[in-house]
């Protein structure tokens, strides 16, 4: 039975590993096949010529998978890019534009006048161009300016959550449903997988910050909150078309996360809770009057928790995205000055890079859980009654 034991585990690491193995090189492959973006032009003199010499760009390939963007991109080979175009939701000069963003022929064609922006400070946006000429003393100057419509496409992000909202909720919606035709009964199946999170949630996380007779209250939030995370940071380490979408590296979205954090602490705190920002007890008189230091520092304090909610989750996601994309990167970079060395370093890469993705894993289970105690402690405090 031991010994039976023994080998199930290490079929399961072994599962793991291989996985995230395939992974690594998956993600060597596609970003392997993008010679189009990562790649410039760079011009030497040699012997009276001009020779073009194309260079790898880590740092533009790096970003470009980081940021948001208009279209899901799948594989890039040569000239051939398999996309999934995604709607593009423009209001502009009192009109409403919708269309399908490979109009856009992945940032090289304009379509109404629009099109996206491939340098300075709009980049990555979409952007009307405008072209202005002015005449003076007989000489036309022509001008392109680009001017910002109102934009509510459905991004990659955005479509990530989605599809992350619908999963959450067929999920739950299934478990909801087995525990009310199996009550009484162990539970089996995803349902077991996932009670011990939401009892840990419960027990560990909710009733020992808020108090065991409030904190139901802010279950469904924290459950919410914690999932969601939770999904979309594994999500974000899949290389591949539903992954890949950096949704909780995005700091609009921590930052949202973080305001519904506010707002639950905010119009839910106690009486107490205000008094004691004014006059904080325990504190020197001096301290109070005639400067009020004491009250405007724990006033401050009210803005820089979900200030340092957001800015935690968005920087350690984003930060491991990075190391693991600058590791794949190294194999192109040796590749450029020896095919040898290219290829010997993708084996010390990809070994670092699957690495990355264990402690990612850990990363991502760490951060939810991190964003969800704060919220709960935040919570707690705020209901609190004092003494």
């Amino acid at each position: 039975m031991k010994k039976h034991f023994h080998i199930l585990a290490f079929r399961r690491h072994l599962l793991i590993f291989g996985s995230l193995l395939i992974f690594a090189v998956f993600q060597a492959m596609s970003l392997g096949g993008q010679t189009e973006h990562p790649l410039v032009d760079v011009h030497h003199e040699h012997a009276g010529d001009t020779v073009a010499q194309e260079v790898f760009k880590a740092g533009d390939l790096i970003v470009e998978h980081i940021i948001d963007a208009h279209e899901w991109h799948i594989l890039t080979l040569g000239d051939f890019h398999l996309t999934i175009p995604l709607p593009v939701i423009l209001w502009h000069k009192g009109e409403l534009h919708v269309f399908m963003s490979s109009r856009f022929q992945h940032g090289h064609a304009q379509y109404k006048g629009f099109t996206i922006a491939n340098e300075g400070v709009n980049k990555g946006k979409i952007v009307e161009m405008l072209t202005l000429r002015a005449e003076a003393d007989e000489l036309i100057t022509t001008v392109e300016s680009e001017e910002l419509p109102l934009d509510f496409s459905i991004t990659k992000n955005v479509l990530s959550i989605f599809l992350s909202a619908l999963f959450m909720a067929w999920l739950f919606i299934s478990i909801a449903r087995a525990y009310r035709h199996r009550r009484g009964e162990a539970p089996k199946g995803i349902q077991s997988m996932l009670e011990p999170l939401i009892l840990f949630i419960r027990d560990d996380i909710a009733k020992a910050s808020i108090g065991e007779k409030k904190y139901d209250r802010y279950m469904p939030f924290l459950l919410t909150l914690f999932f969601f995370i939770f999904l979309n940071n594994l999500l974000g380490l899949v290389p591949f078309f539903p992954g890949g979408a950096n949704v909780t590296g995005n700091i609009a979205v921590t930052g949202v996360l973080a305001l519904f954090t506010f707002f639950i602490t905010t119009f839910s705190a106690s009486r107490s809770y205000w008094v004691h920002i004014v006059n904080t007890p325990g504190v020197p008189w001096w301290l109070k009057l005639p400067v009020p230091l004491m009250p405007i520092v724990e006033l401050i304090g009210v803005f820089t928790k979900p200030f340092v909610l957001m800015v935690r989750l968005f920087a350690n996601m984003t930060a491991g995205h990075i190391i693991v994309l600058g590791f794949i990167s190294l194999i192109f970079i040796f590749g450029e000055m020896s095919i040898g060395a290219g290829y010997g370093i993708s084996v010390i890469s990809v070994a670092f890079s699957v690495f990355m993705y264990l402690l990612e894993l850990l990363v991502a289970f760490i951060q939810a859980y991190v964003f969800t105690l704060l919220s709960a402690l935040y919570f707690g405090m705020a209901i609190d009654e004092g003494h």
